[in-house]
């Protein structure tokens, strides 16, 4: 892309992704750029004079959300709204942003496509759901949903599994599916829907769907390390403050038309955020 790029939120999984692929656009600190700061977000956008406005930035606190759905929303929702907003000023620059899996309810018996009717079922989805609404009220925006979102670079569940895994049985979930997404391959494939003028909703996933177990036991046996202690359980056996959706598979009925290249596998694309993260974590197996 040209010009000066803005990249919200450069710290977090998706926005480091960014970073390879965009060495030259700008990642604004959160002191230089706060999402809660709501009155700050036009004049502060106005002065960089971006080319384009690409979101990374959430509140992703799923349980803590059950609690503080307030702040979830402001920054999910109503700060969304500020930056579709200052894209559609003056120039009326391209904007992209995230949501979720989570603003469905899990009820499905087939994938989840783009006109799928939306019934979040937790703080967080309903605050994502939020900031989908406010981010098409302007119309060059790109909302992409995608899900279960891990690097090799970042704290998440394929790093907890890992770490976990070293030295104990861990018991996860294998009643919730859904599509794993490597933060590399969703970066590179948000940037081919940009480049090509996409516009409105878009789902993005890394292809082949699995349950919370599959998934860590997969990562322990590439890790090389015991799979047995991977040990599955119900949903009913693990309760959290916020409800998941038990079938959240996202599939798109956009892409092939708009010309974005289908993401690979997440079998195949796995063991590389595996190898990162021991590396990054010195695992020793």
């Amino acid at each position: 892309m040209t010009g000066r790029v803005v990249v919200i939120g450069g710290s977090g999984q998706v926005g480091t992704a960014f970073r390879a692929l965009l060495p030259d656009a700008f990642f604004p600190a959160r002191d230089e750029l706060d999402l809660l700061d709501l009155g700050a977000i036009g004049p502060t956008l106005a002065r960089w004079e971006p080319s384009a406005i690409i979101n990374c930035a959430a509140y992703t606190a799923v349980d803590r959300a059950e609690d503080d759905e307030a702040t979830a929303t402001t920054v999910n929702g109503s700060a969304v709204g500020e930056l579709a907003t200052a894209a559609a000023a003056g120039r009326r620059i391209p904007f992209l942003t995230y949501s979720t899996d989570y603003v469905f309810d899990g009820t499905a018996t087939r994938p989840y496509v783009e006109s799928d009717p939306t019934a979040p079922i937790n703080a967080y989805g309903r605050s994502k759901l939020a900031g989908e609404r406010e981010a098409l009220r302007y119309p060059g925006s790109l909302v992409i949903r995608t899900s279960w979102v891990i690097s090799g670079t970042h704290a998440n569940f394929v790093a907890t599994m890992l770490n976990l895994a070293r030295n104990r049985s861990v018991r996860v979930v294998s009643d919730q599916l859904g599509r794993p997404t490597m933060a590399g391959d969703l970066a590179a494939a948000s940037l081919a829907a940009l480049e090509r003028g996409a516009t409105g909703l878009l789902h993005l996933t890394n292809s082949g769907q699995t349950s919370w177990f599959d998934l860590a036991r997969r990562a322990v046996e590439i890790a090389g390390l015991d799979s047995e202690r991977i040990e599955p359980c119900t949903t009913a056996d693990y309760p959290t403050p916020a409800r998941r959706p038990a079938y959240s598979v996202l599939d798109s009925e956009r892409r092939s038309d708009l010309g974005v290249p289908e993401l690979p596998s997440w079998r195949d694309s796995l063991p590389a955020v595996v190898e990162q993260l021991m590396l990054g974590n010195n695992f020793t197996v």
